[in-house]
């Protein structure tokens, strides 16, 4: 098949065992990669009750037909498996080189169940694959085992994927790091690898699919270049990198602070502009990427250590979420999260949670170990050293908001999160179409399924009639939060990074000439609806209902500051109009049978709806 190597690598780490499978057509047609991919290769092995970290529970790295390709911000992975912070589908994706790596090994995925009987990790090199003892790295953090690896095993080409003392703890949101601090944070795929012995992936090698037309791909690839360096987007992302929103965003009321119940902050003294004039910054790029967004920080500390530099959503997370402006604190804190591999997201709110508790007086000092107030950046980074080493609070903090509500004896509505995952650094009350997108994610609250923000500040997908609007206004976006769901999810599929400015003509035109088959804007966005649906319908086996279907009054009762000021979404008119869109069943919040078997998900629509 054009754009596939049509190979699936089957690792069982309990019986040592290696195979290869061949992907159908069929499965490349309908799933199309990444993500989506991996989500019907893992939809089999789902049972209702099934341990996230058991052995039996599947991990699966996939790429899709656009990796490696010349296409520019093609270089994504997705890394897939049953959350063990939600209990329900999980998912999460990283850039960097890896992602080229992965595909240059010869594989379209990797599946991995088991649970090996000692640290191990798999070398994958030009269409070739090894269980290899990993004794040696277990207790290194992210950066050492890169480094360890790419000593022994040479770092020409090669690119690692590895789990850092996190996921080695099996810490419910750890993630996986790879070249240097790129991260899949959500999901806590890192703590699926922890447990089953899994240090590491190393990948190199150059294969590479045909391609069906050749000409075509070059020729797109270039105007698509063109397009990318020209994009204003493009460029203020190269100069500041995602912390160019922080001001802009405060001025929206899409900034959270206090733990959601603020949204005016001293912003100057954490955006993009700030960063520069306090620290020397350096950007740099995925394999491929002409924009460069990523930041490094140079002489940083005592050491005057390079280290990766916070994006927006870190720096919210660890800045005004807890009310703290102080810049090399939150520096900081996302390097011990990379060195350690945790979630960003999930590690600053789930402090700026106990930090709120302590406000309310159901923490005491006693019980956090030191005097907690709002702004202390020092008392962030040691909950985060305490997160990761387990001690006394960190414990409880290393699970989540929703466990520390429990835990607490507090409403579960003051947890920052949905299904079970803390909500990103945009702020529901802002842009209303984020707020259904948020609360019906197919991974729960995330901001990049459906980053409705951007249609809302005049980002139209012009094909499937999603046009900016009134972004405090509920009326109508279920449909097109929907819509805009679909076609983001589609992203993870191919794989392309979310910022890629590119249309769905532009998509369906690069798809039909790699592949060779013909794609049109409707047949993406189906893809995208089946995409979508499939991973619901996982999460219903796994026993998600409506009920899961909603947003914390936390992060949705109206604020009294800011430009959201007395106002807040319509979720009930908004869950309708997206319910009624979608064909799924309002009392069980199941996809209907019906609209399954229209996406060519039979075995879905037997398992939802037996007899």
């Amino acid at each position: 098949m054009n754009g596939y190597h049509g190979r699936i690598l089957e690792v069982d780490l309990s019986a040592q065992t290696i195979q290869e499978t061949a992907l159908s057509e069929e499965y490349a047609k309908q799933y199309i990669g990444g993500a989506t991919l991996a989500a019907r290769l893992i939809y089999d092995k789902v049972e209702e009750g099934m341990d996230p970290l058991g052995p039996e529970s599947p991990l699966v790295f996939a790429v899709g037909p656009f990796t490696a390709t010349s296409i520019p911000m093609v270089s994504r992975y997705a890394v897939c498996g049953i959350s063990p912070l939600t209990g329900y589908w999980g998912e999460a994706t990283s850039g960097g080189a890896f992602p080229f790596r992965l595909k240059g090994s010869g594989y379209d995925a990797v599946m991995i169940t088991g649970r090996a009987d000692a640290p191990v990790y798999l070398r994958l090199e030009e269409g070739k694959a090894e269980i290899k003892d990993a004794s040696h790295l277990w207790g290194q953090d992210s950066y050492e085992t890169q480094e360890t690896l790419k000593g022994e095993l040479g770092s020409d080409g090669l690119s690692v994927a590895t789990i850092g003392g996190a996921g080695e703890k099996q810490l419910k949101y750890a993630g996986i790091m790879n070249d240097q601090g790129r991260a899949a944070g959500r999901c806590g795929m890192g703590a699926i690898m922890g447990s089953k012995n899994l240090k590491a992936i190393a990948a190199s090698g150059n294969l590479r699919p045909e391609t069906a037309d050749q000409e075509t791909v070059r020729t797109i690839s270039q105007e698509a270049v063109t397009l990318v360096r020209g994009n204003l987007l493009s460029i203020a992302f190269k100069e500041y990198g995602t912390l160019m929103y922080m001001d802009m965003g405060m001025v929206m009321g899409d900034v959270p602070a206090k733990y959601f119940t603020r949204n005016v902050f001293p912003v100057e003294k954490v955006t993009g502009q700030a960063l520069r004039q306090a620290y020397t910054v350096e950007n740099y790029a995925c394999l491929g990427c002409p924009v460069a967004c990523g930041r490094e920080v140079k002489n940083f500390g005592p050491g005057q250590d390079t280290v990766d530099g916070p994006e927006y959503e870190t720096a919210v997370a660890f800045g005004p979420l807890c009310m703290n402006t102080d810049l090399e604190t939150i520096i900081q804190a996302n390097h011990l999260c990379n060195v350690h591999g945790l979630d960003t997201i999930s590690t600053g709110v789930s402090i700026a949670y106990a930090m709120y508790l302590v406000e309310q007086g159901v923490l005491t000092q006693e019980q956090v170990g030191m005097d907690l107030q709002w702004g202390d950046g020092k008392a962030v980074v040691k909950l985060v050293e305490m997160i990761v080493n387990q001690e006394g609070i960190g414990k409880i903090l290393s699970q989540g908001t929703l466990a520390m509500a429990r835990e607490f004896n507090r409403d579960p509505d003051e947890a920052a999160q949905v299904k079970g995952m803390e909500m990103p650094m945009h702020d529901s009350r802002a842009f209303h179409g984020l707020a259904i997108s948020y609360a019906t994610g197919p991974r729960g609250a995330c901001h990049l399924k459906g980053d409705y923000y951007n249609v809302d500040m005049g980002g139209p997908v012009l094909e499937y009639g999603i046009m900016p609007g009134e972004r405090m206004d509920s009326t109508g976006k279920g449909e097109a939060a929907a819509k805009y769901q679909s076609h983001k999810d589609l992203f993870d599929a191919l794989t392309l990074c979310k910022f890629s400015p590119l249309s769905p003509t532009q998509l369906s035109q690069i798809l039909t000439a790699i592949t060779g088959w013909e794609y049109a804007p409707e047949d993406l966005l189906t893809a995208g609806d089946r995409s979508v649906n499939l991973k619901r319908a996982i999460s219903n086996k796994l026993g998600l209902n409506r009920d899961g279907d909603k947003l914390p009054k936390i992060c949705q009762d109206a604020l009294s500051e800011g430009s959201t000021d007395g106002i807040e979404p319509d979720m009930d008119l908004l869950l309708r109009d997206y319910y009624e869109h979608r064909g799924w069943d309002w009392e069980t919040g199941r996809p209907n049978k019906d609209k399954l078997v229209e996406l060519g998900l039979e075995q879905a629509a037997r398992d939802l709806y037996p007899g």
